[in-house]
């Protein structure tokens, strides 16, 4: 039986999730933050996976799409590293909650294999720039582009969900910051 996670759902396991980690979300702590009892949510069809799989599919759909533009635009790699580091960033304000709530979201979703490689956008970018000259990592791309990501996801989580940054400060900074270390010295 497929069943449908509503918002409201997808916030409590988000909570959930936030205060105990991955192994810590159980149907019964998912009910209580929601005002139901675990065995109506049993009834309703709704599992632990079922409802970390929806934060996990909502996150690769609405970053799939979101990269789909960019990974099918022109420009150089540089340009193209913006473009992409821009719209994780949108997908990261959308997603807040669940990034806040654990630094492991998207190596679950590499975890149960799913769809979407997360680092590709980024491996193609530097490989493009290397290859045109307007970025030059220093090391192996896959590498680079992993601590591109990370770097990227971490600050931008980090400062706009426990500083309240504004999205303009943050990116501006962060893009900066990430930029200066693929150029030449």
């Amino acid at each position: 039986m497929t069943v449908t996670v509503d918002e409201t759902l997808r916030a409590a396991t988000v909570a959930v999730l936030a205060e105990h980690g991955w192994d810590g979300v159980t149907l019964e702590r998912v009910a209580e933050q929601v005002g139901r009892s675990r065995v109506t949510l049993w009834r309703q069809g709704f599992t632990v996976e079922a409802l970390l799989n929806s934060l996990l599919d909502a996150l690769a759909t609405d970053y799939r799409d979101a990269m789909w533009p960019v990974l099918t635009a022109t420009g150089s790699g540089r340009q193209g590293l913006v473009k992409a580091l821009n719209a994780l960033f949108d997908v990261l304000d959308r997603h807040l909650p669940l990034m806040m709530s654990s630094d492991l979201v998207f190596h679950r979703e590499q975890e149960r294999n799913g769809s979407v490689v997360y680092l590709e956008p980024f491996e193609r970018f530097l490989r493009e720039g290397a290859d045109d000259g307007s970025l030059h990592p220093r090391g192996r791309v896959d590498d680079v582009a992993e601590i591109v990501m990370v770097s990227a996801t971490t600050t931008y989580v980090h400062m706009r969900g426990r500083h309240h940054w504004s999205k303009a400060r943050v990116r501006g900074l962060t893009l900066d910051l990430i930029l200066r270390g693929l150029v030449e010295p």
